[in-house]
């Protein structure tokens, strides 16, 4: 597999946070992952609270979710997420009170929770893989075989900042999570992954690492997918595992999720905000914290963007992030990103060459334009495997046929899912 240098058009981001956290509506999806079959838990017209639950997912594990706001359940309507997907949503109005459901506490010694107290308390939080995959995080804890913490502050591509900015905000907080968690897991060491060409977050962590023996910063080379998670573990611990890291004792959080685990351990918090970075030609870069279930709309309205007739709306980066055909996108907890922009992204499809770079690249070792040729064909799409896929768009960003490969091979997995004939 051959290892790309990406670079992003700007030479500097702008690591300040702002903050928007007065949404006049927030829109609560009621899906966990790709299920749907969500339990809404409030009515039309009802009272919530900031940190209520709203809604419970219960098959094939439990998780919670909450309002992140305080007023009244106006409507469930169905809006759009990051996918194109239309989702059931609870529509709340903002009473900008931030009255709160959830008993509000400071706990000086977070490293006091037993294992089955940590697990109670992030499940409950409603905590999902913030770096995009949405997956409870709770569940990685059950293991009691856990040897290895990653935490993965990669952010490989190019224009995303946000995890680079909570770090720059937050790095302290990051680290006493870190070892609260190895401790109330007996977990012997932990790697926090940042790429080598970040020495403002190198500067950063020495100033409180030193106290923290079993924690160590692991520098990654500037490649995409440098991020993705079995990159990170070949990288830094040589190894590598058939379907899940916790197969070798491995535990892989973002940063952005370690960040939630703090804020609920810590102060009972569940999941309900996170910084996101938009950026673009069309607005001024910047790295926001916001409500959960907040709009696109809303959120430009209050930073604002420059006027335009041809607007293009990436939700997450350049690579992994979806093309959306609206500005009313729910930003939900694994959205990173917004690209707001007026140019051209691709330029237009021709016929494919067979040249095979789309293979040379796949980090899963595919064969995209093969699995494109049998879309029709369910029993070789069987064979391509195109499940393996991580959907990092390097098919597509490497064909000099500018075909989109990676829709492809996304629609042959909705194939094999049944989602789609």
């Amino acid at each position: 597999m051959k290892k790309l240098q990406l670079v992003s058009k700007r030479a500097e981001h702008n690591y300040t946070l702002q903050k928007f956290l007065k949404p006049h509506f927030v829109y609560i999806p009621l899906i966990v992952q790709n299920n749907t079959n969500v339990v809404c838990e409030v009515k039309v017209d009802e009272y919530v609270y900031k940190g209520q639950v709203v809604g419970s997912f219960n098959e094939n594990f439990t998780l919670k979710i909450h309002s992140s706001v305080s007023g009244t359940v106006k409507e469930i309507k169905k809006m759009r997420l990051y996918n194109n997907e239309l989702v059931k949503c609870i529509v709340i109005e903002n009473d900008f009170k931030e009255n709160t459901k959830y008993n509000e506490k400071n706990i000086k010694k977070i490293s006091d929770y037993s294992k089955e107290e940590f697990i109670d308390n992030i499940q409950n939080a409603g905590i999902i893989g913030m770096g995009g995959a949405g997956f409870p995080t709770y569940f990685k804890y059950k293991s009691d075989n856990i040897n290895t913490l990653i935490v993965n502050a990669v952010e490989c591509e190019p224009f995303i900042s946000s995890d680079h900015t909570l770090i720059l905000n937050n790095c302290e907080e990051i680290l006493e999570a870190v070892d609260s968690i190895m401790e109330i897991n007996n977990i012997s060491k932990c790697y926090i992954a940042i790429k080598d060409i970040y020495s403002d977050l190198k500067f950063e962590f020495d100033k409180y690492i030193g106290t923290y023996p079993n924690i160590e910063l692991f520098f990654t080379k500037n490649y995409y997918p440098a991020g993705w998670e079995k990159n990170l573990i070949k990288d830094i611990m040589h190894i590598e595992y058939n379907n899940l890291p916790i197969e070798k004792g491995i535990v892989v959080n973002n940063v952005s999720t370690i960040y939630a685990i703090y804020e609920s351990l810590k102060y009972n918090k569940p999941s309900i905000e996170r910084i996101i970075t938009v950026s673009g030609n069309l607005v001024k870069d910047t790295n926001i914290l916001i409500k959960i279930g907040t709009t696109i709309k809303e959120l430009i309205d209050f930073i604002g963007m420059k006027e335009t007739k041809k607007l293009k709306v990436i939700v997450g980066g350049p690579m992994m992030g979806k093309t959306v055909s609206s500005l009313d996108i729910v930003i939900t907890k694994n959205v990173n990103s917004i690209i707001l922009s007026d140019e051209e992204v691709y330029n237009k499809e021709v016929n494919c060459l067979k040249c095979g770079k789309c293979s040379d690249v796949c980090p899963s070792k595919l064969c995209p334009v093969l699995i494109m040729e049998n879309l029709e064909n369910k029993d070789e799409l069987l064979k391509l495997q195109p499940n393996k896929c991580i959907e990092c768009g390097l098919c597509s960003y490497i064909c000099p046929s500018k075909i989109l490969l990676r829709d492809k091979v996304i629609e042959a997995k909705q194939v094999l899912r049944g989602d789609k004939k």
